[in-house]
């Protein structure tokens, strides 16, 4: 078969690329040599989002599915893919550097022609945090958070959140893992504090962790039974209980063989709320330096609103929270051999 040869140019597209930055200020006979720059940055994000779109939509894909192997390559390219949404983040936060080289003057000189213009109109980024998981109810400014966008964009947004998300899929595939649901796991587990009202790992676990606690924790006893071993969700928590349970199960147990990819994916979606809240931390930092109180072009309240969106969107925060009920490993119950042998692939 006869193959048309590619060309680098024309394989880019980059007549489109290159001519794509029309500076406002030369339009108003005020030519504004940094308003290049703003452009292609703002470009280049809304270039990297496409490209998260692209790697999130492709874990939706697996993780959508009935049954997800948990021993298969195709949760292993769910992992690799989250890892790379984590690294073009940390591209993210950095381009902030470039950004910065442009002086509050420099700013001012073609600021007013963008309004009302603004980085809250980027719907790409609203669809993506819909798309992990962050709801309309958490979202912080909820009230205008679209109030911005044209139509067609509000539509693009609302699609996703009736979508379900990648928070939500994740409850599910952790809250089928077996491991406590099959007694013939656990018909040789033995541990000297087993006594109590739940399974006997969990009784062990909560015993020992329980000896852990310092005056100021003991409270963590009653959240800990509220957030793993209740009937009903927690108010702590987005993610169910079993979800929970599952999850800190994977976090205390994960040099097991078949438990770290369940881990590595976990330890991505901290990254990414972590990538995510430094970039707006970042954001905030740059914007009180560039405008200090004044409002952005677009009207909102510049650097208080992205603190309050820093504060509230966090979307993966219930792994954090497991943090709070590890202890010392060499004081973990010994698992029963036929767990053992399964974990490791015996």
């Amino acid at each position: 078969m006869s193959h048309k040869p590619v060309e680098y140019t024309e394989y880019l597209q980059l007549d489109k690329i290159l001519q794509a930055q029309d500076l406002e200020s030369d339009k108003q006979d005020a030519h504004a040599h940094d308003e290049m720059l703003f452009i292609i940055i703002h470009q280049a994000y809304e270039l990297w989002f496409k490209q998260i779109h692209f790697e999130v939509d492709s874990a939706l894909k697996v993780m959508g599915k009935p049954e997800v192997n948990d021993n298969s390559p195709e949760l292993q390219t769910v992992v690799h893919r989250l890892g790379r949404v984590v690294t073009i983040l940390k591209v993210l936060v950095h381009q902030i550097d470039i950004l910065e080289t442009m002086t509050p003057l420099d700013f001012y000189d073609f600021r007013d022609f963008l309004r009302p213009a603004s980085g809250f109109q980027s719907w790409q980024f609203k669809m993506l945090e819909a798309k992990l998981g962050l709801k309309f109810d958490n979202r912080y400014g909820k009230e205008y958070y679209t109030s911005m966008l044209k139509p067609q964009y509000v539509d693009y947004v609302k699609q996703v959140e009736n979508q379900p998300s990648l928070l939500e899929m994740l409850d599910a595939w952790l809250a089928r893992m077996p491991f406590f649901e099959d007694a013939s796991m656990w018909t040789d587990f033995k541990a000297t504090n087993a006594e109590g009202p739940h399974h006997p790992f969990w009784n062990a676990y909560l015993n020992t962790y329980t000896d852990t606690l310092v005056e100021g924790e003991k409270h963590n006893r009653a959240v800990f039974e509220a957030i793993f071993l209740g009937t009903e969700k927690s108010d702590h928590t987005t993610l169910s209980t079993a979800a929970m349970r599952n999850a800190l199960f994977i976090s205390l147990y994960r040099g097991y063989p078949l438990l770290q990819l369940p881990f590595q994916m976990m330890q991505h979606l901290l990254d990414i709320d972590e990538q995510m809240a430094t970039w707006r931390f970042r954001h905030i930092n740059m914007v009180h330096r560039m405008i200090g109180s004044r409002v952005g072009t677009g009207g909102s309240s510049g650097k208080e609103y992205l603190q309050g969106a820093l504060n509230k969107h966090y979307i993966f925060k219930d792994f954090a929270l497991l943090s709070s009920f590890l202890m010392q490993r060499n004081h973990l119950p010994k698992l029963s051999t036929a767990l053992h042998n399964k974990l490791g692939f015996v």
